[in-house]
């Protein structure tokens, strides 16, 4: 792979949106659909996103429906997102599941803020291994002699200040979204 710093920017900032995707889904008031995008079901013979095996709708405020498309699927559908880790419980209603939402009472607010937390270790992890990737590019480009060692110096500084400010702002959107779900 060939050093690009703003190839390792790029690719940093896809996972900063990755995550302002993901928190986007725990919502703390009203049910939405979004809330159940990272929810992978294992489906015929591999993992794939709840909303390619059936349709997600909101019919009241602290309410979501699953509409499985293969009625096959519907214990699938219905255990993987109990075990997504959301806090949710399903109840199967043959190719329709219903998943009430629980009020958001201090423990509930918690758990949230818990999962925002892991969503947010994950993108640090994501960031720390593109600035590996771009460190060991550096690393290959000096032995062979394509780049002296002071430049390679002066770039590994510069992929350490990117990779820092990628984190900060990862800090930044996490902690933001806790103090939206810990507002009473």
């Amino acid at each position: 792979m060939a050093y690009d710093l703003a190839d390792l920017k790029n690719r940093m900032q896809k996972s900063i949106s990755s995550l302002r995707d993901e928190l986007s889904g725990l919502r703390t008031g009203r049910a939405s659909a979004s809330l159940l995008e990272p929810v992978t079901v294992e489906a015929y013979g591999s993992r794939m996103p709840l909303n390619q095996v059936a349709t997600v709708t909101v019919p009241e405020p602290r309410m979501l429906s699953v509409q499985v498309w293969d009625r096959s699927m519907a214990n699938a559908v219905e255990k993987a997102i109990r075990d997504s880790g959301l806090g949710l419980n399903p109840m199967g209603e043959g190719q329709v599941i219903r998943v009430p939402l629980p009020e958001l009472n201090q423990e509930r607010r918690r758990e949230l803020s818990k999962v925002a937390h892991n969503y947010a270790e994950a993108a640090r992890v994501a960031v720390r291994h593109i600035r590996r990737d771009g460190m060991d590019a550096l690393k290959k480009a000096e032995k062979d002699g394509d780049q002296s060692q002071d430049d390679a110096r002066a770039q590994a500084d510069l992929v350490q200040k990117a990779t820092d400010a990628a984190v900060a702002e990862i800090d930044q959107i996490v902690g933001a979204k806790e103090a939206e779900i810990m507002q009473v």
